[in-house]
């Protein structure tokens, strides 16, 4: 009886070990490079052919994965680079580290091939649309050189404010409502040279996402989009440079190593000089810009690294001596990256972000100098449980200090006083966590809960007014009105003027429903407390950006969107859809007659209104063969209400919805590329928008001799559709060459048939005739340009 129990036990434990040992599993980790460079590749996939399962790398270029002990084949592959297939045993936890090129000098039993850009179909991530430096670089030139804002116009539900605008608009939203972050830093201004240039400079960019929906728990502040921008690292291994020279603008970036293997620099720099060509010409007038780029990067150790990352640019603009005009960026972060394990890692990073914005008026006599410095300070943990449950999570905290305006006299007769409007000061933090599920081979979800908390700061006298109202409404004339304060309250420095704090929660969700097609569904709460009061979308705007406080309300938007993703045979071509729909709460809308200009009082001119907007997006690809491209087409309609606070008043434009600035209900683009030979490559980009909603004159009279217009309802009008086609070529005289000087000449038309698009309409009286007649301002006819690009 004995015997047999122990007969019994043994056999039990040697199960149950054997059990244990054929499930034992070991950690699959390592980088994923750029073999040319050594930058790592941020959302390259390493896929596991015998499970059907798949991971990414994370923003180090770091990918981690726990699998049973045994031999699997992987697949790695990232975008516009080969896939490499490798076969690997796991009898321990094993680092593999991987070089993507399109070479074929590589380890033996490594089988390369072409990748294609396939819809991503396994991961509940949509409304986001990815660009490598590589798929930018493939696009049109303009002026010269690849833009990064205009690749953006190229996507499905992204559009610009017209011509000559500055920024880029997202579903129906305003360009503030962007968050534009480059290495987590903010910048305020995306456009150089009446929106003409992005700020980006494409030879320093590693790559770009644009989240238009389902917006991760991470990002914050804004609510329209995300457009995550990360700066290249530079060169670990040797000293290299890349550039382009041009008729209007040149740019040079370099990098190398520091401490070879084990740290790297890049700095990089851009310049315009066609305002020189009109010296020549004895033209006094001045339009240029000039920006710089920098990154450092150390590892300290295997688990930590250090970097510093900065990028600083100025947009100059001259007419005559009567009137300048600077803008620009500065943003400085230090961050420190630690990994704690394999599957625990955290980023630190303290940033300094300054925007400016400075006017001088010479024949009036003063300058102007506004402005809003932020310091940040965030910390971020990426946390992986197993193979099919991530989380993310971190805190953050910004101090604003919004100047709205410094006036002093630019000359020693100028009748102008120097004064200096009050600063306003503000806290914004947050708390997050993201989890991201495999549930089943076939679903999988991303949830998660941002708090963010904003607390506006004296010190600050600010206006008491009757009923707490800032705007009264005029029952005779039916208009709005200034309220006239009934007194003031002083809040001493960093005193609490008005907090507020939102819950915004996230939530996404893809079911596969084969290995070429999904459907997906996604909602996002946000929340933004800083509102951009202007009223223009020039490419200069008077920008004057204030905090909310007791009168104007934080943006709060809800948006659901829906989405089918399928790629076609063999992933030749790739179709992605989406239906959106937004409500937006408490955006600012103005009264009739609002004076922006040196008005320390605000809440006198605007009203809390409400928005929406709703729409169709199509993107098809097709990612192999000579010609290469998409078509991406949106249906959709942004509008906007202010009704009246009581039955009595009108409320503005009567209480009724109307088109916002941004409303276009056709967009379509189409961008091509074509491979001729090795020598030659061409492409093309075709856009097509509907006009921009404008307000005309629908009448006039005559008070004292001058014609006065009137006005009908607003935005009923609009300008006439907008469409342009730009061409270019690429002649690289020895593409076999691969190390030594390189270089290649690009020969670009903007707007090949000069199509003149109206920037506006303006509306006049014939001095000759009396008739009343419209005039479009037209900016930009066709441009030619040619480039020289080199790197060696």
């Amino acid at each position: 009886m004995i015997l047999s129990l122990k007969v019994c036990l043994t056999a039990f434990f040697l199960c149950f070990f054997s059990v244990v040992i054929a499930q034992e599993k070991f950690t699959l980790s390592g980088t994923i490079a750029d073999g040319s460079n050594k930058e790592t590749l941020i959302g390259a996939s390493v896929y596991i052919k015998e499970l059907q399962t798949a991971v990414s790398t994370n923003a180090s270029g770091f990918y981690s994965i726990s699998l049973p002990a045994g031999t699997y084949t992987l697949q790695v592959s990232y975008v516009s680079f080969g896939t490499i297939e490798q076969t690997v045993t796991l009898t321990k936890n094993t680092k593999k580290n991987f070089n993507l090129s399109n070479s074929t000098e590589e380890l033996q039993e490594v089988v390369i091939s072409q990748n294609a850009k396939r819809a991503n179909i396994k991961t509940p991530e949509m409304s986001v649309n990815k660009l490598t430096v590589q798929d930018i670089k493939k696009m049109p030139v303009v002026m010269g050189e690849v833009d990064v804002i205009r690749s953006l116009m190229t996507l499905p539900g992204v559009t610009n404010g017209g011509e000559g605008a500055s920024g880029f608009n997202v579903r129906g939203g305003a360009a503030d409502q962007n968050l534009i972050l480059l290495d987590d830093a903010m910048l305020f201004n995306s456009s150089h040279l009446f929106g003409f240039f992005s700020v980006f400079n494409s030879d320093a960019i590693k790559d770009l996402n644009l989240y238009k929906g389902g917006i991760p728990a991470r990002f914050g502040g804004r609510v329209s989009s995300v457009l995550d921008i990360n700066q290249r690292e530079g060169n670990t291994d040797g000293y290299h440079a890349q550039g382009g020279i041009g008729l209007i603008s040149s740019r040079l970036v370099a990098e190398g190593p520091i401490n070879k293997g084990k740290g790297s620099f890049l700095v990089g720099g851009r310049t315009s000089y066609a305002h020189l060509f009109l010296k020549l010409a004895d033209n006094d007038n001045t339009a240029y810009f000039y920006d710089v780029n920098m990154k450092l990067k150390y590892d300290l150790n295997p688990t930590n690294k250090i970097y510093l990352s900065g990028y600083l640019g100025r947009d100059v603009l001259k007419i005559n001596d009567n009137f300048s005009n600077v803008y620009g960026n500065t943003v400085l972060n230090f961050g420190w990256n630690h990994k704690f394990s394999d599957n625990v890692s955290s980023n630190m990073a303290a940033i300094y972000s300054d925007y400016l914005y400075g006017m001088k008026l010479d024949f009036i006599g003063f300058n102007w100098d506004s402005g809003i410095e932020s310091f940040t300070f965030k910390y971020d943990f990426k946390h992986k449980l197993n193979d099919k449950f991530k989380l993310t999570y971190g805190a953050s905290g910004i101090y604003y200090n919004f100047n709205p305006g410094t006036i002093t006299p630019s000359r020693a007769d100028s009748g102008i006083n120097a004064r200096q409007l009050d600063r306003k000061y503000a806290f914004e933090s947050a708390l997050y966590l993201d989890a991201t599920n495999d549930i089943t081979s076939k679903l999988s979800v991303t949830y998660g809960l941002r708090y963010s908390m904003f607390n506006r700061l004296g010190a600050q006298t600010v206006n008491v007014y009757e009923n707490n109202r800032a705007v009264v409404y005029n029952d005779a004339l039916h208009i709005y009105e200034k309220a006239v304060p009934v007194g003031t309250e002083y809040f001493g420095r960093n005193k609490s003027i008005a907090n507020f704090g939102n819950l915004e929660p996230r939530a996404a969700v893809s079911y596969l429903l084969s290995e070429d097609a999904s459907v997906k569904a996604s909602y996002n709460r946000m929340a933004q407390y800083l509102h951009l009061i202007s009223n223009t979308a020039s490419a200069t705007p008077l920008d004057v950006w204030a905090p909310s406080d007791n009168f104007i309300k934080p943006q709060i938007l809800d948006q659901v969107a829906l989405g089918y993703f399928r790629n076609f045979k063999n992933d030749a071509y790739a179709l992605e859809t989406e239906v959106f729909y937004k409500t937006l709460k408490n955006r600012v809308d103005y009264i009739d007659g609002a004076d922006l200009i040196a008005n320390e009082a605000i809440e006198q001119v605007v009203l809390p209104g409400k928005a929406r907007a709703y729409g169709l997006e199509v993107l098809v690809r097709k990612n192999t063969g000579k010609l290469t491209g998409w078509v991406a087409y949106t249906l959709s309609r942004a509008e906007q209400q202010t009704p009246g606070r009581t039955p009595n008043e009108s409320g503005i434009n009567n209480g009724k919805w109307y088109h916002t600035g941004y409303d276009k209900l056709h967009n379509l683009s189409v961008t091509a590329s074509y491979a001729y030979t090795q020598k030659w490559s061409f492409s093309a980009i075709f856009a097509l928008q509907s006009g921009q909603p404008v307000t005309y004159p629908n009448g006039q009279y005559s008070y004292g001799g001058i014609n006065i217009p009137s006005y009908g309802t607003r935005n009923e009008n609009r300008l006439p559709v907008y469409h342009h086609l730009d061409i270019s070529a690429t002649y690289a005289p020895k593409p076999e060459k691969k190390k030594g000087w390189q270089g290649e000449w690009v020969f670009s038309i903007y707007n090949l048939y000069n199509r003149q698009n109206a920037a506006s309409i303006s509306f006049r009286q014939n001095e000759d005739t009396g008739n009343n007649e419209a005039v479009r301002l037209s900016i930009f006819g066709v441009i030619p340009s040619v480039t020289y690009n080199f790197k060696f």
